[in-house]
């Protein structure tokens, strides 16, 4: 059973649908624990009542990124962790972590990359930028995580008809329920099936 270790820094909608597939079996994980940035995530009052391990990390107590990233680092291999799933969370990961854990670290992003995907662009800023660009279609998109913001390899998107939204809020409400289903698809297959990297794409050998 593959350890994963949660960062969050919201309130972890996506966390709690992934919790629930692995409690289903639905996803074939241990949620190991909750790694935030902040003291006021909404996401701790549910890692609470779960009973899962939390740790609050605030990337400014350190000197450097390096440095940073070296606590987290300490931090995961003291749990064992062989995935790193980000739900919401909203600090750039430090580059020694996204060496040590390559195609490894895995995130969601609320629109399809890579359109409407950077630095600054998460939550709500993507789904204002796609509400006043005019496109009637978003969507989400699953990928593994590298040095530079929503680049990565794409795991899975989907498509979602925002035609009929009025205002970004709409469009989040119709882009979440997405989410949910797909990240933990994502998930699963990433880890009970072998992979390959082929440009920017993951492709499953099955």
């Amino acid at each position: 059973m593959k350890k994963l270790a949660v960062f969050a820094s919201g309130r972890g909608s996506n966390f709690r649908q992934i919790y629930k597939n692995i409690i289903s079996g639905k996803v074939s994980a241990h949620a190991e624990c909750l790694i935030t940035n902040t003291s006021r995530a909404g996401v701790l009052d549910f890692a609470r009542k779960q009973k899962i391990p939390i740790y609050v990390i605030h990337p400014g107590d350190f000197d450097t990124a390096e440095d940073f990233g070296k606590e987290l680092l300490k931090i995961l291999k003291n749990n064992a962790i062989d995935w790193i799933i980000l739900a919401g969370y909203l600090k750039k990961i430090p580059d020694n972590v996204v060496k040590t854990y390559s195609n490894k670290i895995v995130n969601i992003h609320p629109a399809l990359l890579p359109a409407f995907g950077g630095k600054g662009m998460y939550g709500m800023h993507v789904h204002e930028a796609v509400f006043a660009s005019g496109a009637k279609v978003s969507g989400v998109t699953v990928h593994l995580v590298n040095e530079v913001y929503d680049s990565g390899p794409i795991v899975m998107q989907k498509a979602v008809n925002i035609e009929d939204c009025h205002n970004p809020e709409e469009v989040a409400t119709q882009v979440l329920k997405v989410e949910h289903r797909l990240y933990s698809m994502a998930l699963q297959k990433l880890l009970t099936e072998s992979f390959q990297i082929e440009g920017n794409r993951v492709v499953f050998n099955n």
